[in-house]
């Protein structure tokens, strides 16, 4: 059963608009934040809006720290890895040189940098994360463990298969971070764990090879842009439904983001012919891979006490199994669960607070806010953050499938008689989980009082 009309479920499975805008979107090559394929992404989204029928489109610029590539190497013994499908620079890295004995830190778990002496080290950690640990140990943290320990360098290996070297900001507030790091694929991680580096606990036999590590790139200021644009009554409250624009400068970005903001304007384009209670306002942002600014500039700048809630769409274009994050806000939970239920659709969600993903900005002032996405074979980002995140690993037929079951969730949410209850900041902070916390403080990007 769906809440929207069968001639606009008939619409949503045959229409190519959405494959359209991402074809488009793809087909800029660089969408890098505050670079000028991201504003040509931005420009792309304004008109798929316009197109389907949405009011009031704008495209708002707001200065960010930004971050330019150049070239990266990595030099062990006798050999220098240069190719960019075998070594690129993480963004919001310092430039420059780095040099010192290599020792891999495993998962780059809180515990296994401890009681080891890891000062002027390279250090080496896995971008995987244990199935039974808990919770996702991101790059960012790993990091800044590896800084706060000394480390003179970092070197971030894949775990997944394809001589993808990955890629992705290194999490400090104030950028630049401290202190050089690069990625490196699976297959060249592999060698130099075998052939270069130290393993296990300190004390053990045995010495890293000297290895250096060589960055070239640019930190300076420049302007990335939201855009956004509105569908439904002129209402006192609004449903945001929101996606990022821009991407890692190494690929495409189909499904990180593409799909993501291809939905946005998908889901606009539909929700202009139903009849809504309340007001929905579309937002793509911009500079979420290197900060979420985008996030943070329209959190700062629409009043929060009228957002109703926050449907944030991210890395939902490789399957149609939906998944969704609530961020502890059950009543958001519940809505997707009812659609999925009369749709007769899976659904996986998990109620752990996540600092990652444009929704943070929201769910850290108490807007009720969940990430969406779609669920593959795998763990962490698969193709995402490399080379291979390409149209080609998506279809047509997926993207439609998530067009339509979130449009009949942001019908869902919008009803005049669903009451999605706010939070406080301070119930905020008190329900995240400690490991996020101490995430959070290392990098400089706690955003409560003590």
């Amino acid at each position: 059963m769906s809440r929207i009309p069968n001639s606009v479920v008939g619409d949503a499975v045959t229409s190519t608009e959405s494959w359209d805008t991402l074809e488009a979107l793809v087909s800029v090559g660089n969408r890098m934040a505050g670079q000028t394929g991201e504003a040509e992404g931005a420009e792309i989204i304004a008109d798929a809006f316009e197109r389907g029928g949405a009011r009031d489109v704008e495209i708002n610029e707001f200065e960010i720290p930004g971050w330019w590539r150049g070239s990266s190497s990595l030099s062990v013994g006798e050999e220098t890895l240069v190719a960019d499908h075998e070594v690129i620079a993480l963004p919001g890295t310092p430039g420059g040189d780095a040099t010192g004995e290599l020792v891999d830190v495993g998962y780059g778990l809180a515990e296994d940098f401890e009681e080891r002496d890891l000062d002027g080290k390279i250090v080496m950690a896995s971008s995987e994360t244990p199935d039974d640990h808990g919770r996702w140990i991101h790059r960012m943290e790993k990091y800044v463990c590896a800084a706060n320990a000394g480390a003179a360098g970092f070197v971030f290996r894949n775990h997944v298969e394809g001589c993808l070297p990955p890629t992705g900001e290194i999490g400090y507030h104030n950028r630049p971070g401290p202190i050089p790091a690069v990625g490196v694929s699976k297959e060249v991680g592999t060698r130099l764990l075998r052939e270069h580096a130290v393993e296990g606990n300190e004390g053990e036999e045995g010495s890293g090879s000297e290895t250096t590590i060589s960055v070239e790139c640019r930190n300076e200021p420049t302007n990335s842009r939201n855009v956004e644009a509105v569908v439904g009554p002129d209402t006192e409250k609004e449903v945001l439904v929101t996606a990022h624009v821009d991407a890692h400068d190494v690929s495409e970005g189909a499904n990180d983001n593409g799909a993501g903001s291809a939905l946005v304007a998908e889901i606009g384009r539909l929700l202009g012919k139903v009849e809504l209670d309340t007001r929905v306002r579309l937002v793509t942002f911009g500079s979420e891979e290197i900060g979420l600014y985008g996030a943070y500039h329209a959190a700062e700048t629409h009043g929060l006490e009228s957002i109703k809630c926050v449907i944030n769409i991210d890395g939902a274009g490789n399957s149609r199994n939906l998944g969704v994050g609530t961020n502890g806000f059950d009543e958001l939970g519940d809505a997707f669960e009812e659609v999925t239920d009369e749709m007769r659709l899976p659904l996986s969600t998990h109620e752990r607070i996540s600092p990652h993903g444009d929704q943070w900005a929201f769910v850290q002032e108490g807007v009720p806010s969940v990430m969406t996405y779609s669920r593959s074979g795998g763990s962490g980002r698969g193709w995402g953050h490399t080379h291979a995140d390409t149209l080609d690993k998506l279809d047509i037929r997926d993207l439609r499938a998530m067009a339509l079951a979130l449009s009949n969730v942001v019908v869902a949410v919008a009803e005049e008689d669903r009451e999605i209850p706010h939070k406080s900041r301070e119930q905020i902070r008190d329900e995240i989980d400690e490991g996020y916390v101490e995430e959070l403080k290392l990098g400089g990007r706690w955003p409560y009082d003590e």
